[in-house]
């Protein structure tokens, strides 16, 4: 069995989402099966046709420019690779992955993200991503009863710096 940097292949496949934000490298990177789920709100596709729609009008175009990733931890087995990092932004546009339906709020977001990402022949198989919706519906607005248990930043300050 080879043995791929997977490391690697995953922080390529991400530079392809978030900077040169091309879709066909993106989904270069995938098996032609691949899947992407956005477990909070079931958003994502199946297969490289689904996904080439996905990325190309629903995640890729619809990604705030001032979006940031702030690597927490990374940890990497013989074919998977789990990745908990801070996802920052300013809900300036649409976003149908994340919110849809919700027009901009022009409100600052940030939250505690975890992707679990599978590899099969070097490329990726899938991708598992997880958040708290409600901490992201507390941060834009459409959350805000007090009784409710929900936080919002407090939750990505408490990731970096263990206390809030």
């Amino acid at each position: 069995m080879p043995n791929f940097d997977l490391s690697a292949i995953w922080e390529q496949h991400t530079a392809h989402e978030f900077f040169t934000r091309d879709t066909e490298a993106t989904l270069d990177t995938m098996v032609n099966d691949a899947y992407v789920n956005h477990i909070p709100v079931m958003t994502g596709g199946y297969g490289k046709e689904e996904l080439r729609r996905f990325y190309s009008t629903d995640f890729i175009p619809k990604m705030p420019p001032d979006t940031t990733l702030t690597p927490v931890s990374r940890t990497v087995g013989a074919d998977q690779l789990v990745d908990e990092m801070i996802f920052s932004f300013t809900h300036s546009v649409e976003m149908p992955w994340m919110l849809p339906g919700v027009a901009p709020t022009n409100k600052r977001v940030e939250i505690p993200l975890v992707v679990i990402v599978h590899f099969r022949d070097g490329k990726l198989a899938h991708e598992h991503i997880y958040w708290d919706q409600a901490s992201v519906l507390k941060q834009i607005g459409l959350l805000n009863d007090p009784k409710l248990p929900v936080f919002g930043a407090e939750t990505a300050h408490k990731v970096l710096h263990h206390t809030i």
